[in-house]
């Protein structure tokens, strides 16, 4: 039987044997599946050249020895993956860039960007780059990384900060220490596969990772022996502060679709109930446009905004819906500079980054957060409450995780370093 008759004769019986709108759907995924020009398939993420040039079976010791500057100075290069404009972790990880920038230090960054992404377009994202509010003004050459050339100039060090510039950065030729700016356990992006053992063997390179919070610091060096410092987060106060001192009728929800580990379906049903049990509330959906998502209640769509438009937003909610299943965002303290109470998924990750009173902790329960929800919207020193949320987040600044960031740079720098050193420079 030829290969068109099997697939007619194949659809026929799943007609006859689900139906048409059955085999419809089953039809249209699979078209969908196969043709999809956007669907990311394994190791689609990452250089080939660069996975099998890196054996990791045989220890390197890239930061055994004391790199001294240079006229003050130390040279560095950063690899990153594209920016975008609604990205946390990269606008994170360029105000990371811009304290180097400041202590005097020589920066050069490295666009690392196969299949995954669209062709890289160096004048768009130096467009994006000038126009978005959440990034820095860097004076740092960006470039395109290419696994043929590599990282190419004299540098004493080289950071990574994406699983994929790991294998890159490790390729680097000179004496450069190596370091991981490390902001999430990205292994947990992916299901069990080629993807996640990859993302996994990027921390047994041998490099010193710096980390968004000491739970992530800790998990890397316990579980992969990853010598590592952390640094604590902090509110941007020009960008967040209180501003609504009335009572507040609308609740937020950080929903990403496309970043699985922000648990946007989930969030979904448990603001469901919420909207059962209490249908006159606003309920705002931030960070992602929503409008081609099925969403089973009413809400407002405020998609993907510039960073200096969300604090008009989060001072008109009592409350925000915040899920991480990996390292926690940013959010939780941004919102609270706000006045809002911050839900959040009761679990070691998100207790380990910032473990305050005035965050509700609540178990993985939709029910249990629905009623959370109310519970926040309904107590009745609302107000008053606001202002104290706001006033606990009222005296961090980035400027001192950026002292602490520089200050564990400069000590790896000038110290010889060993696996499985965890000392922080940040407050226990």
């Amino acid at each position: 039987m030829s290969q068109k008759n099997s697939t007619v004769g194949a659809a026929v019986h799943a007609i006859r044997s689900e139906g048409i709108r059955s085999a419809a759907w089953r039809s249209a995924k699979w078209v969908v599946t196969r043709f999809n020009p956007f669907r990311t398939t394994p190791l689609s993420t990452v250089y080939a050249d660069d996975v099998i040039a890196v054996d990791w079976s045989k220890p390197h010791n890239f930061n055994g020895g004391i790199i001294e500057p240079i006229d003050g100075k130390y040279r560095v290069a950063w690899i990153i993956t594209p920016p975008g404009r609604t990205s946390g972790g990269h606008q994170n990880a360029f105000r990371f860039m811009s304290f180097l920038e400041q202590a005097g230090y020589e920066l050069t960054v490295y666009l690392y960007s196969p299949a995954k992404y669209p062709r890289l377009n160096m004048a768009d994202v130096r467009k994006l780059l000038q126009e978005s509010t959440a990034y820095p003004d860097l004076k740092a050459e960006l470039r395109r990384y290419s696994p043929t050339t590599g990282v190419d100039g004299e540098y004493d060090a080289i950071f990574a900060s994406d699983w994929e510039a790991a294998y890159a950065a490790y390729r680097y030729e000179g004496p450069a220490k190596r370091f991981y700016f490390t902001q999430d356990f990205e292994p947990a992006f992916f299901a069990a596969g080629s993807d996640y053992v990859l993302a996994e063997n990027s921390y047994r390179l041998g490099f010193h990772g710096i980390s968004a919070g000491r739970w992530l610091a800790k998990k890397l060096t316990a579980d992969y022996g990853m010598s590592g410092d952390y640094y604590d987060y902090a509110v941007d106060r020009e960008r967040y502060s209180l501003e609504n001192t009335e009572p507040r009728t609308e609740i937020l929800f950080y929903a990403r679709p496309p970043t699985p580990r922000r648990a946007t379906e989930f969030g979904l049903l448990a603001l469901q109930e919420f909207h059962r049990l209490r249908p006159d509330i606003t309920i705002n959906m931030v960070g992602w446009d929503m409008s081609t998502y099925n969403v089973p209640f009413p809400y407002v769509n405020n998609s993907a905004l510039d960073i200096s438009q969300l604090n008009a937003i989060y001072n008109r909610c009592a409350a925000g819906l915040i899920l991480s299943l990996t390292n926690m965002s940013l959010l939780p303290m941004e919102v609270m500079a706000s006045g809002v109470v911050p839900v959040v998924n009761d679990a070691e990750n998100t207790h380990g980054f910032f473990d305050s009173p005035h965050i509700e902790y609540v178990p993985t329960s939709p029910r249990a957060i629905a009623e959370r929800l109310v519970h926040v919207i309904e107590r009745a020193d609302a107000v008053e409450h606001a202002k104290i949320i706001a006033r606990s987040v009222a005296d961090t600044d980035w400027k001192d995780p950026g002292a602490v960031f520089i200050a564990a740079f400069d000590a790896a720098m000038r110290t010889s370093l060993q696996p499985a050193r965890l000392t922080s420079l940040a407050s226990p």
